[in-house]
């Protein structure tokens, strides 16, 4: 650890770096830490840690599609006849005897087919009489069949190590007879907003005070990447109170720290010395992006693990942007989802935009499809930091690279997506 007057050889990078490198060197390294068997009514959204294979043949006998009669299709080469009815078989409840010459079982969807059986004719292709049924139009031999195997074996490996549990899968993991499955544990994502001046929503307000919003959607953002959330409150601007709540959260066993506000590196910011307290080394302390310039970034070995530090600014629309740009894709890389899953998708410019500065901007903006379905997407007039509101109608951002130049209406853009359109 650093001495307590000169600690910036904690900062591997000391000056502006360009947004894409610091994800990068978020990014770096990440991966789940390890696994953990969950019920499968509790699995849905996790990642399969494992391929999965099947425990059964499914069907795991010849079964009727239909509602009808079994028959045997030698039987049946000439109509109309009649068969007589020796039996019935429902889903549940088979038919145990072996269907003869000139014999039939009545049938419903989903049974078995009894023994000697291998034909389905429907029941609106039948009349019924009493003790026998008379067959009005043949059908093919198997017809209405479904064999044993049809949807898969045992042993076929049906869902594979990285899958995203979703309704699909986790109906056929129960139908393979899986009542728990290996996933990749959720991160464990500790959330802490800094500041003397915060009050929570709801309590009164003294001068020079404001509310604390930026958290609420940092631990939104990071549960719907697929994080548990710890909530460490709000630390007063002493580094006594930043290093216990800071503490806590290494002690409930987070592996990814954010904070909100005293990101900078000034002589008022202390977040940064408190998360050297703890042996933590910087990648970055700033980034040339706008808006969210004030992000540090840290990593450090605690109780025999790694653990992550992200610094966000305090301004609202700077740490949301933040966080979805860099925690949302740091956390669902760390739960085992795919490194692409949060990647940028292109869009169509509905308005046209001017150059770019020496800073990479994000852009919020509104989208919609046109009339092939491609994506359009409109960056609202005013992009100030402070304007929440804004952000909070925005669909996507969209990404400007350091000096773009101006682009046109109808122009390919890369944009981040906040929400599905």
């Amino acid at each position: 650890m650093a001495g307590k007057d000169d600690r910036s050889d904690t900062i591997l990078h000391k000056g502006l770096i360009p947004a894409r490198q610091a994800l990068q060197l978020v990014l770096e390294g990440a991966a789940p830490a390890a696994q953990e068997v969950v019920a499968l009514d509790q699995a849905a959204g996790r990642v399969l840690a494992a391929d999965l294979a099947a425990r059964r043949t499914q069907p795991p006998f010849p079964a009727s599609a239909m509602d009808g009669y079994a028959v045997r299709h030698e039987d049946i080469g000439s109509v109309p006849l009649t068969l007589a009815i020796i039996g019935e078989a429902a889903a549940g409840h088979p038919f145990k005897g072996t269907i003869g010459e000139g014999e039939a079982v009545r049938i419903f969807t989903g049974a078995p087919v009894p023994a000697g059986g291998d034909t389905i004719i429907i029941q609106e292709n039948t009349e019924a009489q009493g003790g026998s049924v008379r067959i009005l139009e043949g059908t093919g031999r198997g017809k209405f069949v479904r064999p044993a195997g049809l949807d898969f074996r045992e042993g076929d490996v049906l869902l594979g190590a990285g899958t995203v549990l979703d309704a699909q899968s986790l109906s056929l993991a129960a139908s393979m007879n899986h009542a728990s499955l290996a996933v990749w544990r959720r991160p464990k994502v500790a959330v802490l907003a800094t500041g003397d001046e915060l009050v929570l929503p709801g309590e009164t307000l003294r001068e020079g005070q404001i509310l604390a919003s930026n958290t609420f959607g940092i631990r939104a953002i990071a549960a719907g990447a697929g994080a548990d959330v710890l909530d460490l409150g709000i630390a007063r601007d002493t580094l006594d109170d930043l290093i216990t709540r800071i503490g806590r959260a290494f002690d409930e066993g987070a592996d990814l720290v954010v904070t909100s506000g005293g990101a900078s590196v000034g002589d008022h910011d202390l977040v940064k010395p408190a998360m050297e307290h703890f042996g933590f080394t910087f990648s970055f302390v700033k980034i040339a992006m706008r808006p969210g310039k004030p992000v540090m970034f840290g990593r450090a070995k605690i109780g025999g693990r790694e653990r992550r530090f992200l610094g966000l600014a305090g301004n609202p629309v700077s740490s949301l942007v933040s966080s979805h740009i860099f925690m949302r894709p740091l956390v669902r890389l760390m739960g085992g989802h795919p490194a692409d899953a949060v990647a940028p998708v292109p869009a169509l410019l509905g308005e046209a935009l001017p150059e770019n500065d020496e800073r990479e901007d994000y852009l919020r903006a509104t989208l919609r499809r046109d009339g092939e379905g491609k994506l359009i997407a409109t960056a609202f007039a005013r992009q100030d930091s402070s304007m929440l509101a804004t952000l909070s109608k925005a669909d996507c951002l969209i990404i400007r690279p350091v000096h773009a130049p101006a682009a046109k209406a109808g122009e390919s853009v890369p944009v981040v997506l906040l929400r599905h359109v």
